[in-house]
């Protein structure tokens, strides 16, 4: 595993002259429409979303709940070969992060997307990286 240095490092290797601007040239009449357009909490709260979905196991878990829009956490975890702690864990993160919601029905607890939004975001990711593919 590589240090924060060592990243830094390689990124700066990889960065060509075709990558920068060859002279700093700020276009007012662009920047000055995009200054303060997302609130900075609003930011924080995207950043915290797809914070949540960085992890495999939690995008997978995404694109579970997307599919089959309700599931228990035994469900969750037999489809992962996992244990329920680890399902629950992950699901925990989801909900706290208002990608998941959930629900008590008698003696299990039921999770599935908190809304349509979601479920676009994972359906708009699926099909980028399918496309992706396609051209690769």
């Amino acid at each position: 595993m590589t240090s924060g240095k060592d990243d830094y490092l390689m990124i700066t290797k990889t960065v060509t002259p075709n990558d920068t601007c060859e002279v700093f040239f700020e276009h007012e009449d662009i920047t000055s429409k995009l200054k303060g357009i997302v609130q900075e909490e609003e930011i924080m709260g995207m950043a915290q979303i797809f914070k949540a979905l960085s992890d495999p196991m939690r995008v997978k878990i995404a694109f579970l709940l997307d599919q089959g829009k309700e599931l228990c956490v035994c469900d969750i975890a037999s489809l992962l070969e996992c244990s329920v702690a680890t399902a629950s864990h992950h699901l925990r993160q989801l909900k706290t992060t208002n990608i998941a919601k959930s629900r008590k029905e008698g003696k299990n607890v039921f999770y599935s997307l908190k809304d349509h939004h979601i479920q676009t975001l994972i359906a708009m990711t699926l099909e980028h990286q399918r496309e992706k593919n396609d051209y690769e």
